[in-house]
């Protein structure tokens, strides 16, 4: 008898992608619960504890009953950080059940996973990463905080492949983030850095989770 898998969830549910290269494509979340890091600007802290114990089969069934009310190929693992836990029966399964897998990690951690997309955010003080990403990821996703500095943004872009886009994301919409992002921006553009580019958390401005 095969054994069962289980997870810890906090959330499930289909909304609008709302940071990324994906942004405005409509998605199923699975919010995984728990985080290695918690950093303190983190905008989904109640996912850092706690989570219900979930069967992989049972999340897999909750998302296709979301894909009947909102149609879309896209699962995005999320958290907290999702890769604490082991979800590759969970991403296996997905991809059995034709979705395509989106996986927002902080990049301390690296499972060899067979997903579609991963989205690299790497977080301060240190902004450490598996170097493996340097290959596998499809963005990587820097939070404008208050001590964000040029030089981060520069050695990411010296170690990421230009292909891949360094996007810097505003903490939380805010206008002291958005104008740090666009000064961090000028910078990358006069010292001829490739693809640095602007983001913003389309969810909050459309009133979505």
């Amino acid at each position: 008898m095969p054994q069962l898998h289980i997870l810890k969830i906090t959330e499930i549910f289909s909304s609008i992608q709302g940071e990324g290269l994906r942004q405005g494509e409509a998605s199923i979340f699975i919010r995984l619960s728990g985080c290695n890091l918690k950093c303190a600007f983190c905008d989904t802290k109640y996912a850092w504890e706690g989570g219900k114990e979930m069967l992989t089969t049972h999340v897999v069934e909750k998302v296709k009953k979301l894909r009947k009310q909102l149609p879309t190929e896209w699962v995005c693992l999320t958290g907290g950080e999702p890769l604490l836990q082991d979800v590759k029966p969970l991403v296996r399964t997905l991809k059995e059940e034709n979705f395509k897998v989106q996986v927002e990690t902080n990049a301390t951690i690296y499972r060899p996973l067979s997903v579609d997309w991963y989205t690299v955010s790497p977080k301060p003080e240190n902004y450490f990463y598996q170097p493996v990403y340097r290959k596998r990821a499809k963005e990587v996703k820097v939070v404008v905080t208050r001590g964000l500095e040029f030089g981060v943004v520069q050695t990411l872009r010296q170690e990421f492949p230009d292909k891949i886009p360094i996007l810097l994301q505003p903490q939380s919409n805010m206008k002291w983030s958005m104008k740090l992002g666009i000064k961090l921006l000028r910078q990358a553009l006069q010292a001829d850095l490739k693809n640095i580019r602007l983001s913003i958390q389309l969810h909050k401005i459309y009133g979505l989770r």
